[in-house]
């Protein structure tokens, strides 16, 4: 059996007829940006996560990236500011920060949860801390009543990287809706994917919303005129066209993942394999989409091996930690044991809404004869 970690091919397939539909429309219109499509998408996703307004955009690093040059434009952050974000999310959320002049400050995740571990929030504070930037890593809801809390009391902002955990809930309200700005993905992985890559900012604030279409359509507030040194980072029609269409479907594909992820946590049971919070999961405790299903192991490299001659695709989410990168030479010291024990232990397993009962029992049967066989 051939179990590809994940099919682009088959996601789209799923509502071919309607995706090329959604394009022909576009491509016949003859408006190609800055149009209807764009508006409509931005109004249904403003809806879907519950705030009231959406700011379409190039990709998600542009839509973090400009909400703290947003910021910065209004006043509430300036150079030198301290940014607390978890140690081991995804590089783009340190480049947003460090691009706009900002100091990201790293706090270790939890094990069992692999989200940011907020007992450890007051220990990072200090009198140039003005926002966290809570990750929802890997489509898991990373909000805490604590961190709410630790941002009310020190009056900072709670900017939130949704990219990957498009639908995912905390106390009835979506993700991308629990802070002061969210910054979405687009890219074609995701759980709700363009053909190619597109963003979008999501906020109740009005001046803030402006603020960002301004400096995403070159600093212009209008025609011509440019009272921002901006960029050029808008969402393209026929990518709002298709992202229209997906979002239609994107719970029900949510809950087919759930219900894969249901079914890893019940019944994978080898010794050497650890599924962080599978526990929590299974009590009904925490709402997850699982963009990605991460399990940890020791022998995550001959798991890897092994699962690829099974014929299952898998990938590393991420090989090396942004601490380690060459592109942060100042971190190399740091010492993050939490955050270096995850990208040497983690491994990606196929967990999404194409798989077929079949497939999701041949990768459970494969895990928990790993080292017997090997």
């Amino acid at each position: 059996m051939h179990i590809p970690y994940l099919s682009l091919q088959k996601v789209t397939a799923q509502h071919q007829d309607e995706i090329e539909a959604a394009v022909k429309q576009v491509v016949e219109s003859g408006w190609y940006l800055q149009g209807e499509a764009t508006r409509h998408f931005e109004a249904d996703y403003a809806h879907y996560i519950g705030t009231r307004y959406c700011v379409g955009c190039g990709n998600g690093l542009d839509a973090l990236t400009l909400i703290f040059r947003a910021y910065k434009e209004l006043g509430k952050l300036q150079d030198g500011d301290e940014v607390i974000v978890p140690a081991n999310t995804y590089i783009a959320s340190i480049l947003s920060i460090t691009e706009n002049g900002l100091k990201p400050v790293l706090v270790e995740p939890r094990i069992d949860t692999l989200e940011l571990d907020d007992s450890q929030l007051m220990e990072h504070l200090s009198n140039r801390t003005r926002a966290v930037l809570l990750v929802h890593l890997y489509g898991r809801c990373a909000m805490t009543h604590q961190i709410a809390d630790f941002c009310h009391r020190h009056h900072l902002l709670l900017i939130e990287d949704n990219a990957q955990a498009h639908g995912c809930m905390f106390d009835g309200h979506r993700t991308g809706s629990l802070g002061d700005a969210a910054a979405h993905s687009f890219y074609p992985g995701k759980n709700l994917g363009a053909l190619g890559d597109a963003g979008a900012i999501t906020t109740d604030d009005a001046s803030l919303a402006e603020l960002c279409r301004a400096l995403g359509n070159y600093g212009s507030s209008r025609k011509y005129v440019f009272p921002y040194k901006g960029r050029n980072s808008r969402m393209d029609e026929i990518q709002a066209a298709v992202l229209s269409v997906k979002l239609r479907y994107l719970d029900a594909d949510n809950q087919r993942r759930k219900q894969i992820a249901t079914y890893y946590a019940q019944h994978i049971s080898n010794p050497v394999v650890t599924l962080p919070g599978a526990e929590a999961w299974l009590r009904g405790n925490v709402d997850h989409v699982f963009h990605i299903f991460p399990v940890l192991s020791a022998h995550r490299d001959e798991l890897q091996d092994y699962l690829k001659q099974k014929g299952i695709g898998t990938v590393i989410h991420y090989p090396i930690p942004p601490h380690q990168q060459d592109c942060y030479p100042e971190w190399h010291s740091l010492s993050l044991p939490v955050t270096e024990r995850i990208h040497r232990e983690e491994l990606s397993i196929p967990c999404n809404q194409t798989m077929t009962d079949e497939e999701v029992r041949y990768v459970v049967e494969a895990i928990n004869f790993f080292l017997m066989t090997v």
